[in-house]
């Protein structure tokens, strides 16, 4: 047998599974990522997923929470590093199209409506949607806009980063399209 059987008894089968795939994700879109290729990928049998995804499903929902977490963690992360309450709705903002253009299969899972399904989130995602957004309302109120402009601050991030993503236009440009647009809001 191969090392993969020491992997599966260590204990840690879950954790070379997710980071397994979510190097995979790196790479190509969760919809091309199989339960084999991760088990290959984690050297361990090509059964062993089954002992931590229930499905190919299953993995996906992993790899959308997984993801959305990241996510979270970089816009908190821009957020807490601002000077000021207008720095920081730029820059979370900003950090949110940065991680779609950057990491677009990571993002592209999160917003799969076919894994997260909208209005039924994952146990796991449904803490880490409710972070983000606490984190960009949060932004958005601080820095002097209406509670009610949440809708549109996250949308106009949303598309933005999914447009640069795509290649419609540079990051620099949906970054500083984003900074140009929440000064205007502020300032309406």
């Amino acid at each position: 047998m191969s090392s993969s059987r020491s992997a599966y008894h260590h204990g840690d089968l879950a954790h070379a599974l997710e980071a397994a795939a979510m190097q995979l994700l790196a790479d190509k879109p969760a919809t091309e990522i199989s339960l084999r290729e991760v088990a290959r990928a984690a050297d361990v049998s090509h059964n062993a997923p089954y002992h931590h995804f229930s499905d190919r499903r299953g993995l996906l929902k992993t790899l959308a929470e997984r993801s959305m977490a990241e996510l979270v963690a970089d816009v908190r992360a821009a957020l807490e590093g601002a000077p000021d309450a207008t720095a920081a709705l730029i820059a979370g903002g900003q950090a949110y199209i940065r991680f779609a253009v950057e990491r677009p299969h990571a993002f592209d899972v999160i917003y799969d409506p076919t894994v997260c399904i909208p209005g039924a989130p994952t146990a796991t995602m449904a803490p880490l949607i409710d972070e983000l957004e606490t984190l960009l309302g949060g932004a958005v109120v601080d820095a002097g806009l209406r509670a009610s402009d949440l809708t549109a601050c996250w949308g106009l991030v949303h598309g933005l980063g999914t447009l640069a993503a795509a290649g419609h236009f540079r990051l620099d440009v949906a970054t500083d399209s984003f900074e140009s647009a929440a000064r205007a809001m502020l300032a309406g």
